[in-house]
């Protein structure tokens, strides 16, 4: 088995920025391309296990759940400063949490959620929404990661 250990980390298991750059530039709606730009990630990264995008909403301090791929989440809306997807929108920055029992202000979505990274997306320096990610593993998160993620926000900014 390939992707064992430490390679299971490796960057070779992420989606080229290619892939991601031909569903943002394919015909379909932003909904489909955002929902199809979460499948190729879940289906690439065996570690990502709920991957999802929460929109800002203009004029509040909410986020609003848009399409993902995973175990269904009562989380339809956030408020900003609530859980870590509300935090990262609050502090407009990626927060990886390796452990999430350890947290005391995390909204749990299922009983296997083990950690989770949240990448904001912004358009014109305006924080715009946030790309989700779970997983069932304890501590799989990297910079490798963070800094993938990153790329990949900045590659979805277009959409918005």
């Amino acid at each position: 088995m390939k992707n064992r250990g430490k390679d299971i980390r490796s960057k070779k298991c992420f989606p080229d920025v290619e892939s991601v750059q031909g569903i943002i530039q394919s015909s379909q709606t932003r909904d489909e391309k955002l929902l199809n730009i979460c499948q190729l990630l879940k289906d690439a990264v065996p570690y990502y296990d709920w991957v999802g995008f929460y929109m800002a909403e203009r004029g509040k301090h909410e986020l609003v759940l848009g399409p993902y791929v995973g175990a269904p989440t009562e989380h339809v809306r956030i408020s900003y400063g609530k859980g870590i997807c509300g935090q990262a929108a609050e502090k407009r920055e990626t927060i990886i949490v390796q452990d999430v029992s350890g947290q005391t202000n995390y909204l749990s979505c299922s009983i296997d959620v083990r950690s989770e990274i949240v990448v904001p997306v912004f358009k014109d320096n305006r924080f715009v929404a946030e790309l989700d990610i779970d997983s069932h593993k304890l501590n799989p998160y990297s910079e490798e990661d963070k800094k993938y993620l990153e790329l990949v926000c900045r590659h979805i900014s277009v959409l918005f």
